[in-house]
């Protein structure tokens, strides 16, 4: 007995397929042609020795194979979509580390603090002040504000602010 799982990508397109109860709106929503997803899925049925989908007119309808496994296709990639977001949500809650010279940090950016927090509750923040000269580009730093005038590299994506 073959205990091995089918390729993820025959799966896949077959769950989106089944869901979206279109081969085309599968190969959109997957950004791949109509006979990519007709290939993985046909590919599947070879393996399963099934077949999941009957012709409907021009579309296509489950077979009662089809719609056991998009029970359980469904299931098992909404449970890795829920553990995926988990998991950029730990990294998301990495706080966001503001380089800023000390000066402009009370004068400016302190100032506005509460409407900030007010717009972006979910933001970490991280203040790192510094005295004199600041280098944008040092590791650690997500973003820089600072007083300078242009030309600025052309590496670098500046915001003017008021």
């Amino acid at each position: 007995m073959n205990r091995e799982l089918p390729p993820l990508n025959a799966l896949r397109a077959f769950e989106a397929a089944a869901r979206l109860q279109s081969i085309s709106r599968a190969g959109e929503e997957l950004h791949v042609t109509h006979g990519a997803v007709s290939r993985q899925i046909r590919a599947l049925e070879e393996q399963l020795g099934v077949s999941l989908f009957d012709k409907d007119g021009r579309g296509v309808k489950l077979t009662d194979a089809g719609m056991r496994l998009r029970d359980a296709a469904s299931d098992a990639f909404e449970r890795l979509r829920g553990v995926c977001a988990e998991l950029r949500q730990r990294q998301d809650g990495a706080p966001f580390v503001l380089g800023c010279p000390g000066s402009l940090l009370a004068r400016w950016f302190i100032p506005r603090l509460d409407r900030l927090n007010r717009e972006l509750p979910e933001l970490r923040l991280q203040l790192s002040a510094s005295e004199g000269e600041l280098d944008p580009r040092r590791p650690g730093v997500d973003a820089t504000l600072c007083f300078a005038a242009p030309p600025w590299p052309a590496d670098m994506q500046v915001h003017e602010l008021d």
